[in-house]
């Protein structure tokens, strides 16, 4: 497991959000394209500007979050998260 050091390091370190993270198709932490993922077990982990930002649940919402299991609410559908990133509704 990573210790704490090494998480906070990595919050400190971390670039601001890509458009597709921004939108929810993409990891907070390590990026993982939700379109491209296998069932990626994902959670809500924090909100900017009014959007969802998510976490591979796990060791990513962990880093995120502080919770394996992010926040108590249900992320939106890949399929909303695609349409509204691509109508850009995402704000970029």
């Amino acid at each position: 497991m990573y210790s704490q050091d090494s998480i906070a390091g990595r919050r400190r370190g971390r670039p601001e959000p890509t458009p597709e993270t921004l939108s929810g198709l993409a990891c907070l932490i390590c990026g993982t394209d939700y379109r491209n993922a296998p069932d990626p077990e994902v959670v809500v982990v924090s909100h900017r500007d009014g959007k969802q930002l998510l976490a591979c649940q796990g060791t990513c919402a962990r880093m995120a979050s502080g919770s394996v299991n992010g926040l108590d609410e249900t992320p939106l559908p890949l399929a909303e998260r695609v349409r509204r990133h691509g109508d850009g509704a995402d704000g970029s």
